[in-house]
């Protein structure tokens, strides 16, 4: 016959390890509802971003600058460069490939983000631009490694290892619908 110190600790055991199990951290309503807030805000500056270069809302593009009126995305900005990959990304400036990718990722990430939808798809795009946004701010002024490209990649890499679009989002929908794990 098990003693009471012995049937304790095994209750105790069994309780630590079901508390300690790994879960999504959605899986917390609340945890859950703060990752949604992020991951809409985040998309809503990719969408902003987007929007006011291809409509040039007067903010970080005049009308004249915006894409709708010839102008590109990436010219002005690529061109003007001085820091270390200067070269590479002057060569770029102004292609209409790189002009297309940009605004491409720029509309795709807010609106995946935005619907909680794509979260891991938007997650490597993501960190790929980012990465790239970030070498073009290279030497960094601030701080040597670290910038918002660096902390909005690593925000896209814990939306999506989260499942935050579940929350206020399509993800869930996606999830018992049987979509690709990708797109959800």
């Amino acid at each position: 016959m098990m003693s009471l110190l012995e049937a304790t600790r095994a209750q105790h055991t069994a309780t630590t390890e079901q508390t300690t199990s790994a879960q999504p951290v959605s899986d917390n309503r609340t945890a859950g509802k703060a990752l949604a807030v992020v991951r809409i805000l985040l998309g809503s500056v990719f969408l902003w971003a987007f929007l006011d270069k291809m409509f040039g809302l007067g903010f970080a593009t005049t009308p004249e600058a915006s894409v709708l009126a010839g102008a590109s995305p990436t010219a002005g900005f690529l061109g003007s460069l001085e820091g270390s990959f200067a070269p590479m990304f002057h060569a770029m400036a102004g292609n209409v490939l790189v002009d297309f990718g940009f605004m491409l990722g720029m509309l795709g990430l807010g609106v995946t983000l935005i619907l909680g939808i794509g979260l891991r798809l938007a997650a490597v795009g993501g960190v790929i631009m980012m990465g790239m946004l970030w070498l073009t701010a290279l030497p960094l002024i601030n701080n040597p490694i670290l910038d918002e490209h660096v902390i909005y990649a690593a925000v896209m890499v814990a939306l999506a290892a989260t499942h935050a679009g579940n929350t206020w989002g399509l993800g869930s929908v996606l999830a018992r619908n049987n979509s690709p794990r990708w797109i959800r």
